[in-house]
């Protein structure tokens, strides 16, 4: 049965480079295949929760469809009881919905468990699949490998009544698990390992989300994969590179089956991202042992935690957009990634004024108990986003890294005797230091001149450092996180034998800000919205754990920052 869907309306398709894909479709529809149809389908098993390798499946699927005019189902591939649940299917049809696509069909691999049941009957009446008793270890040693051929099983040359037979007495619950399986009879020699006797059905005795109790066998992907396209009536079936080997037993169950419709299946590289590992298993592996919070954890590459940490689909249909299609498997790196959520940003985030490591400075000359509201723009880049008055008092914070008492060249920040601007207001000197008693820097004592109101200077010199501040009486605290990269390693995939791959995970990962000072217009903002902190980074306030007036920070991306590449640059 299937179920109509009601998300919000697909985006319009952007004109896009062309790919191989859309070389190989066009050939199709001149050569008059599939009457001119171009039908695509997402086919995600819901035993995890979507990551951003399945965004670049989904904007590809999607936006075939968009750019022929075609259609484009969600199917959810859910043959596997033991490992699916309704918390993943609920969560990938929200993860597609909030990327913007709206599907056609919503289906699953279960709506048709009877059809492909009679499919394995139909195989197993015309002599092309039998019951095999072989255990599953059993299988693999006589399936061979890639330099040894395969051998028979000794059950191979059972009658087709016979199998027939075992095959309903398996549908009927009478064979414990692992029992019995029923395997294609197709050539036990094939270089291709998946054209020897692949398995079809195994027995698992399980409970399944939507058929609950009413199945006990159940048929592998590969079975039920080109059979469940071709009952959608799919004309192109889009997958990544690692089934290219899988394709000569699709295209073998379609020749095979009596169905109408034969998709072709074309295959393309997988995302794979620098700093990331994108193995369900793994993530699951994180979960579970709690080295992230959940799923939705804004270090995990999943779409929920990627939309936690504030990137939008807009960025991310941009970036697979970006990164184009492609025949061979590389890797991207993830600073591709935060350019396109930077990008974005630039143009919708509001401006506010934020210090995450505060420094005191006083200045000395400005008014004691004076309030001066300084108007300040809300996005350069957006006129409409209008302005806003921040407070201005003679006691300040500004971040302690833009202080150093013996700078070093090309360091434009502040010093002893040197000038800077103060972001929207006026132009500070350094004047005293103040320490501890163990040396560490306390407070800064400085002077302003009055004539330099937004910058302007009146004896023409030349004042080049803008840092930013708030005003120490009307700042107030709030959580900030602080997230980076889950994992140290650029190719956290790639560990030696014997070493634990989550030996990689960065321990710095997350850090909150002990004791960050925020503009007092921050102390309204509303989860989800998003903001840049001047000269810090991009931030987004958390929908989970904000109150109103108490709102919560995550860092979406940092900011380019020049100075820190001159001393990363000087360190090395």
């Amino acid at each position: 049965m299937t179920t109509p869907s009601t998300p919000e309306a697909s985006p319009p398709a952007p004109v896009l480079p062309r790919h191989f894909i859309h070389d190989e479709i066009d050939a199709d529809l001149a050569a008059g295949k599939n009457e001119g149809r171009v039908q695509t389908r997402f086919p995600p098993e819901p035993n995890g929760y979507l990551h951003i390798g399945h965004a670049k499946s989904i904007c590809l699927n999607f936006g075939l469809a968009q750019r022929y005019g075609g259609k484009c189902n969600l199917r959810f591939d859910d043959t596997n009881p033991t490992k699916e649940e309704q918390e993943y299917v609920d969560s990938i049809q929200e993860d597609v919905r909030w990327l913007g696509f709206t599907w056609d069909r919503l289906t699953y691999a279960s709506d048709f468990f009877e059809e492909l049941y009679h499919f394995a009957e139909h195989l197993i009446t015309n002599g092309k699949a039998y019951i095999c008793d072989l255990s599953g270890d059993e299988v693999s040693e006589y399936r061979g490998s890639l330099d040894k051929p395969g051998r028979e099983s000794p059950f191979r040359h059972r009658t087709p009544a016979e199998s027939l037979d075992l095959f309903r007495r398996m549908r009927a619950g009478e064979f414990k698990d692992g029992a019995r399986t029923l395997r294609a009879k197709i050539d036990m020699s094939s270089p291709n390992p998946n054209l020897r006797d692949p398995v079809l059905y195994r027995i698992l005795h399980a409970h399944h989300h939507r058929t609950r109790e009413r199945w006990c066998i159940y048929p592998m992907y590969d079975f039920a994969h080109g059979q469940c396209d071709a009952l959608e009536s799919i004309t192109h079936s889009i997958c990544t590179l690692e089934f290219e080997i899988h394709r000569p037993l699709y295209n073998w169950f379609l020749e095979n089956l009596p169905v109408k419709a034969h998709p072709r299946q074309i295959e393309f590289a997988r995302l794979n991202l620098s700093y990331t590992v994108l193995s369900k298993r793994k993530l699951l592996e994180l979960v579970r042992d709690k080295h992230v919070s959940g799923w939705d954890d804004p270090r995990m590459p999943t779409l929920s935690g990627i939309r936690r940490r504030g990137y939008t689909p807009e960025s991310l249909r941009a970036f697979c957009d970006g990164i184009g299609v492609a025949r061979n498997n590389g890797t991207i790196d993830r600073a591709v990634l935060e350019n396109s959520i930077r990008e974005d940003l630039n143009k919708r985030a509001l401006r506010a004024m934020a210090v995450l490591d505060p420094l005191k400075i006083t200045i000395e000359n400005f008014p004691e108990g004076q309030i001066e509201w300084i108007e300040a723009v809300n996005n350069p880049e957006d006129p409409a986003a209008g302005t806003r008055k921040i407070p201005f008092t003679r006691t300040l914070w500004i971040e302690r890294e833009d202080f150093k008492e013996d700078p070093p060249k090309k360091y434009f920040r502040l010093s002893p005797g040197k000038e800077v601007r103060l972001r929207y207001a006026w132009c500070i000197t350094c004047k005293e230091v103040k320490k501890d008693a163990s040396g560490n820097v306390t407070e800064l004592v400085c002077t302003y001149d009055p004539a330099t109101l937004h910058g302007a200077t009146t004896d023409g010199r030349k004042v080049k450092g803008i840092i930013h501040w708030v005003s120490a009486e009307h700042a107030f605290e709030a959580p900030v996180r602080l997230y980076d990269h889950l994992f140290s390693s650029e190719h956290p995939d790639d560990v030696p034998e014997g070493v634990d791959w989550k030996s990689g995970l960065n321990p710095g990962s997350l850090v909150v800000a002990p004791h960050p000072k925020l503009e007092p217009s921050l102390q309204h903002a509303e989860g989800g919205q998003h903001f840049q902190f001047e000269r810090v980074g991009y931030f987004f306030v958390d929908p989970k754990d904000s109150r109103t007036g108490a709102p919560v920070f995550h860092r979406t991306t940092t900011l380019r920052d020049a100075w820190a590449r001159i001393e990363k640059r000087a360190e090395g």
